[in-house]
């Protein structure tokens, strides 16, 4: 079965849109989110623009910053805390990757805790790992975590494979799996006889930017396939999972275009709109 992210996204929208309107008859406010953009990265404009978009969709404000790419670190750090004491501004998303000449870790540092509606600050990701409610959950992670549970794919006494150690998806997801009561197996693409691992995984997450690495013969029948890559190849967009082989053995997959992509956007737009009501004691 096809794990349809596109279609669940857009019911998760519609939902806010409608909150959204009750907020403002109720405030006289809507969610704000700033979108920050250095440079002229022709796939970063593609998915700003896209952000711009949905908060009009979705009855957001939005404060679209776009930046040379020689600003200065120092004005950089000057946008950033302007956006914070902003209170029209909920949501703070910097576009990665920035220029070489500025140390990301500083810019995320510079976003105020509570509008960090990435969830890439490290004081989210220790809430996170300590299953603090109040922790604001990386928009990848939690988007998965939507699609298992509309689904009804249970978690606990699960094994869980990871694929992927990153920051941004593989060490959230885990979090996120552990917290629910999986067992979890962080492996990467170097991982030793790492289709002994899979073939036993009842599900299997990867996310390490390599077309087509999981195959269908590395997945025991019935296992659950989250395909979070997403590749630029001859033959088109493609996943990190070979869907063909991968689909004759699993129980359900992601698909790529149209699975995990649609809702990691989805979830930047509902940690905004749970930023404003927070703030607003809603």
């Amino acid at each position: 079965m096809k794990l349809d992210g596109k279609e669940l996204a857009t019911k998760i929208k519609d939902k806010i849109r409608e909150d959204v309107i009750k907020l403002k008859e109720a405030t006289n406010r809507v969610p704000g989110l700033a979108i920050v953009l250095v440079g002229d990265n022709p796939a970063s404009k593609i998915y700003v623009n896209s952000k711009i978009k949905g908060c009009k969709e979705l009855g957001f404000e939005s404060f679209a910053h776009f930046l040379s790419d020689d600003i200065s670190e120092v004005e950089l750090l000057e946008v950033i805390e302007n956006l914070n004491k902003d209170e029209r501004v909920n949501g703070i998303l910097v576009q990665l990757p920035l220029p070489k000449h500025i140390d990301e870790k500083k810019i995320i540092d510079k976003i105020a805790l509570e509008k960090d509606v990435d969830g890439f600050k490290p004081e989210n990701l220790g809430l996170l790992m300590l299953n603090d409610e109040d922790a604001i959950i990386s928009c990848t992670p939690a988007g998965i975590m939507e699609i298992l549970d509309n689904y009804s794919i249970s978690l606990e006494g699960k094994d869980v494979v990871m694929i992927g150690r990153s920051n941004i998806v593989g060490k959230p997801m885990a979090s996120l799996l552990i917290n629910r009561g999986a067992t979890v197996t962080i492996c990467n693409s170097k991982t030793k006889d790492l289709q002994e691992k899979t073939k036993q995984a009842d599900i299997v997450i990867i996310a390490i930017g390599k077309a087509k690495f999981l195959t269908g013969d590395m997945l025991k029948d019935g296992a659950v396939v989250i395909d979070v890559g997403i590749n630029r190849t001859e033959e088109g967009l493609c996943g990190d999972v070979d869907f063909v082989s991968a689909s004759e053995k699993c129980s359900h997959i992601t698909p790529v275009p149209g699975g995990v992509g649609p809702m990691t956007v989805a979830m930047l737009f509902q940690n905004t709109l749970r930023v404003f009501k927070k703030i607003n004691h809603i």
